[in-house]
């Protein structure tokens, strides 16, 4: 089981930047991806951005240019750096991994990013 918990949200003014952190914890075998994920009120929750065991990151294409995801070598923790953020950008952002023999995926709970104009 692996527990996971976000942190890093917050009001910030358009143009800012905000540099959001998941720490992961539990029995974490074999990790096959790790994603941010978002979900603005009224609407379905959307990707944001992947970055593979490998390492390869894919982006949505409204954060590309603007948003970088990472971990650290232990992949315990991921990060997603926002910067140029946009009114648009806010949601609550939601940590997921992909892992274990059998796949399964394991949310946190999400942290709050407002973007005011």
């Amino acid at each position: 089981q692996v527990q996971l918990e976000e942190s890093g949200g917050g009001l910030v003014q358009a143009g800012g930047s905000l540099r959001l952190s998941c720490a992961a914890s539990g029995t974490i075998f074999r990790i096959n991806a790790m994603r941010w994920y978002r979900q603005a009120p009224g609407k379905q929750r959307e990707l944001v951005a992947g970055i593979s065991s490998g390492g390869s990151t894919n982006y949505a294409d409204s954060v590309k240019g603007r948003f970088t995801i990472s971990t650290d070598n232990a992949k315990t923790s991921l990060y997603l750096q926002m910067n140029s953020l946009k009114p648009e950008d806010t949601a609550v952002y939601f940590c997921n991994v992909r892992a274990g023999l059998v796949l399964r995926d394991s949310w946190g709970q999400g942290t709050q990013v407002t973007v005011s104009s």
